[in-house]
């Protein structure tokens, strides 16, 4: 496992995972595919040892460059996907185009060439729970998307899981709960809050705020990713996540109060259609058949060490 390559390793959790892997393995050679939109930018990938990161600049859905960067790695990691639900709502076919025919094109390249794949997901191919409910999703929670995102991600996942079966291909699969943490674009809850209040404009908070999310450090994540990697089982699905249930309202007064601002300056807007209550994941599978362990498990820690990496971090988001 000395060639990696990332797709979509100059987006959010892409750089993380790049960096982390690039900082604990010292033999690995990475290559990022990255398509550079509005969500990723090489900046990124800044003050990496260029004898060690090589960015390629191209689209998942094209098969011959897809078959050239496949045939010389020994492992793709699939990151490369549209994920903001709100632009899903407005233009569901670019969502088709990137996660559906994008992982069919990387499946079948690494089919053609009997590579390993891990593909990353998210918690939100469940649909959602109710906000009362105790209940989690796991390995084994029949799929319920709610938007054209998650729909399309339900479906890539669906294509992985045939092409496993139908092919022998080996691959691997991790279903995540909400990521927070730096390199994050400003569409996304937490660090549009935080970069609203560093510019001087109030925070916004959608409906009554009471949707609960299962936050998680995006270390953690790619740490675990890493984890499934080197000790996962081929075929095997794992539901990544720390038990860090919290509701927007709750998340959105922690920024406030972090950032000195008082509790009710924020603006209220209207919800978005269709918008899930609850994710919650329980992680025991990855816990006890891998040993994971997260090392964030304090919220509002993480989410102070975010807000300051915005803060010292400003051309990463402004102007964007």
């Amino acid at each position: 496992m000395r060639r990696l390559l990332i797709t979509g390793g100059a987006g959010f959790i892409g750089t993380n995972f790049v960096r982390y892997v690039l900082g604990i393995d010292h033999s690995v050679e990475i290559t990022v595919l990255d398509l550079l939109t509005y969500a990723s930018q090489k900046e990124n990938l800044q003050g990496l040892p260029v004898s060690r990161v090589r960015l390629v600049v191209g689209d998942i859905c094209d098969a011959q460059l897809v078959d050239e960067l496949v045939k010389e790695t020994d492992v793709v990691v699939h990151f490369a996907a549209e994920t903001h639900v709100d632009n899903s709502l407005k233009q569901p076919g670019i969502f088709v185009s990137s996660n559906l025919v994008g992982t069919f094109t990387i499946l079948e390249a690494c089919r053609k060439y009997n590579k390993r794949l891990h593909h990353v997901s998210t918690d939100e191919v469940f649909g959602d729970l109710p906000i009362d409910s105790t209940e989690r999703f796991n390995e084994e929670s029949p799929y319920q998307p709610s938007s054209p995102y998650s729909a399309t991600k339900a479906g890539a996942d669906f294509l992985v899981r045939a092409w496993i079966r139908s092919f022998g291909l080996m691959a691997t699969l991790s279903i995540c709960s909400n990521n927070y943490g730096p390199y994050q674009h400003q569409e996304k809850f937490i660090p549009q809050q935080i970069t609203r209040i560093l510019s001087g404009q109030k925070p916004v908070l959608y409906g009554n705020g009471k949707n609960v999310r299962d936050w998680i450090h995006v270390e953690d994540h790619v740490r675990a990713i890493w984890l499934i990697l080197k000790k996962g089982r081929p075929s095997d699905s794992y539901v990544v996540g720390v038990n860090g249930e919290h509701s927007n309202r709750w998340v959105l007064a922690q920024i406030l109060r972090i950032m000195g601002k008082a509790s009710d300056d924020y603006e209220e807007v209207a919800d978005r259609p269709g918008h899930d209550l609850r994710y919650a994941l329980d992680s025991s599978k990855i816990t006890d058949a891998l040993g994971f362990e997260p090392k964030n498990t304090e919220f509002v820690k993480g989410l102070t060490q975010t807000i300051e990496w915005y803060d010292q971090h400003r051309a990463f988001w402004q102007n964007r």
